[in-house]
């Protein structure tokens, strides 16, 4: 049975970064929504349902998505309830499609949120210093802290999700660390 590593960490903390070291296959959930504002026309028609001010044509514009969270605190909620479904399908796709592998990591930033890990997952929290992480998040050309406080009020205090993790990367930002620790973990795991 393939093994199933879930990364968890607070926004701009690396867990994509983290998530690639690993050398197994890799679910990113954010590059799936991605896929589905540009590819799926079904999820823009149910976006478009409930947010009709915002939405106007498809493929959808990352900044009308953006518009309708940062003007309206339920919009974000109405998102992920369109969106999140979806993603779980795609998850479970790739699952399926690497079942022959030891290991598949598990990108997906509500993680623990909506309820979609099991028992026998293994939790990887990814442990950053907030000031490193407020730096590379303002590098990013789409930086936006009303967002990204937006994002951080669905998900679970990061305490909480430290406590669940099996396992805790601290990130310094460097290559050479994160790799040692991928090390180290993947050992205990496949041992």
């Amino acid at each position: 049975m393939t093994i199933k590593i879930a990364i968890l960490g607070d926004i701009g903390s690396g867990k994509s970064f983290a998530a690639r070291i690993f050398g197994y296959p890799v679910f990113n959930a954010d590059i799936e929504v991605s896929k589905l504002y540009q590819k799926d026309k079904k999820i823009f028609n149910k976006l478009k349902q409930k947010l009709p001010n915002y939405l106007f044509s498809f493929p959808i514009k990352k900044k009308e998505i953006t518009k309708a969270i940062l003007s309206n605190n339920s919009n974000l909620k109405k998102i992920v309830k369109i969106v999140h479904p979806e993603i779980q399908k795609k998850m479970k796709l790739f699952i399926k499609k690497n079942k022959d592998k030891k290991l598949v990591i598990l990108d997906i930033p509500l993680f623990l949120e909506n309820k979609i890990h099991n028992k026998e997952d293994i939790l990887i929290f990814i442990q950053s210093k907030k000031l490193e992480i407020l730096k590379r998040l303002k590098k990013r050309e789409n930086f936006n802290n009303q967002l990204l406080k937006k994002f951080k009020n669905i998900q679970l205090p990061l305490d909480y999700k430290k406590n669940k993790a099996d396992f805790i990367i601290k990130n310094d930002f460097t290559k050479k660390t994160l790799k040692k620790s991928v090390k180290l973990i993947l050992r205990k795991i496949l041992k």
